[in-house]
């Protein structure tokens, strides 16, 4: 049987996940082939990514002399994820930057693997209505999201109780004493996984459990009194489900990225990969998990809250975030400054009406970056 090649646009190819992204890639050759490549600002990476690949489309946001892949088609961003000979558009970039593809690929009914948090944290709503109304498909890759859907394959009884698991970051035992003199080297060490700053940094806050939780109730329309989330160290588990007869699955597997980009990719498949790592049962001491105390990380109630309140109010969780995540890896607040800023920013917030309008997300979004920088001013170190 002849095995026909997925053809891949990979959005944010230089960053974290967009790197495992072309490991997989590397690892099933004769599975997949990549037609688009979209980064930022690293080009040099950008080079040698289209020296390998050699996709025949590429995208940059910056500009200088040095451009890379001359003999390749430049495109934009929405102009890619919309390409006819494109099966699956991988949304990997960072921040805002992925939500205007992802609604382009949802129009042109395209498979998007999401890994971008703040595209369904922002327009949940407006995702998956386009979603649906463009007949495309839309699958999950962060490890917490796969976790559930794979949980919920083969399943007709709704969930009772989704569980989100947090490895609790390098400071799930501090005192607001203690976090407030952690420094941006401190909080850039995750015991766990390697990521890119900015979701690092909301990891160790927990603001990014918040963000999942938001994106878990789009993702798997559960409502958000139903979504929990649960502190488990060793990061073995990746997240649970509960059904109404009391039955808990979960999904397990070492904290690899990899693996849940693969099953996005190959869905409804699951192909053999012997250079990732495997979970060894025999070598695990112990499970633990804890409840995240919210009075020392506030981070993660705030961002509920958000989520809850719906409109406008997740994108301007997203923009003050951004912002406040900024000023403290440069020095300029405090680790407890961080979710400060965001709770005043929300608390000072006009939301416009439900549901919003893809011009007004973005001007929330925008609006409390600036407005975060501005309540920041009052709490400079």
């Amino acid at each position: 049987m002849e095995i026909i090649k997925k053809k891949l646009a990979i959005f944010g190819s230089t960053g974290s996940i967009g790197r495992q992204t072309l490991d997989v890639v590397r690892a099933h050759p004769d599975r997949f082939e990549v037609i688009a490549l979209s980064a930022g600002q690293n080009l040099s990476l950008l080079s040698t990514q289209i020296q390998e690949f050699k996709p025949e489309y590429i995208s940059y946001t910056r500009r200088d002399n040095n451009q890379p892949g001359k003999g390749n088609k430049f495109l934009e961003p929405v102009e890619i994820a919309a390409l006819p000979e494109v099966d699956i558009v991988v949304v990997a970039s960072a921040g805002v930057s992925g939500l205007v593809p992802t609604l382009a690929a949802a129009k042109a009914g395209k498979t998007i693997a999401l890994a971008n948090k703040e595209t369904l944290v922002m327009a949940g709503g407006l995702v998956t209505q386009s979603v649906a109304d463009g007949e495309a498909r839309l699958f999950p890759v962060d490890s917490e999201h796969s976790a559930i859907w794979q949980c919920l394959q083969g399943e007709e009884t709704f969930p009772a109780r989704l569980f989100l698991t947090a490895s609790g970051g390098p400071f799930r035992h501090f005192t607001l004493e203690q976090l407030e003199k952690v420094t941006p080297e401190q909080a850039l060490k995750h015991p766990t996984w390697q990521m890119g700053k900015k979701i690092t940094i909301d990891s160790a806050t927990l603001i990014n459990k918040g963000l999942e939780i938001i994106e878990a109730h789009h993702f798997f329309d559960v409502p958000f009194e139903n979504i929990e989330v649960v502190v488990h160290p060793e990061c073995v588990i990746h997240s649970m489900v509960e059904f109404p007869d009391g039955t808990v699955k979960a999904q397990l597997g070492c904290p690899d990225m990899r693996i849940p980009i693969q099953y996005a990719l190959s869905y409804p498949e699951r192909l053999n990969s012997n250079q990732f790592p495997r979970l060894d049962l025999t070598r695990m001491v112990k499970l633990t998990f804890e409840t995240p105390d919210e009075s020392v990380f506030p981070g993660l109630k705030i961002a509920r809250e958000a989520g809850e309140k719906g409109g406008t109010y997740p994108a301007v969780l997203v923009g003050a975030d951004e912002a406040a995540v900024g000023l403290f890896l440069e020095h300029k607040i405090s680790f407890n400054d961080i979710p400060r800023v965001i709770e005043e920013t929300l608390s000072v917030h006009t939301p416009t009406a439900s549901p919003p309008s893809l011009e007004e997300i973005i001007f929330a979004e925008n609006w409390a970056r600036s407005k975060a920088l501005h309540v920041a001013s009052g709490a400079r170190i």
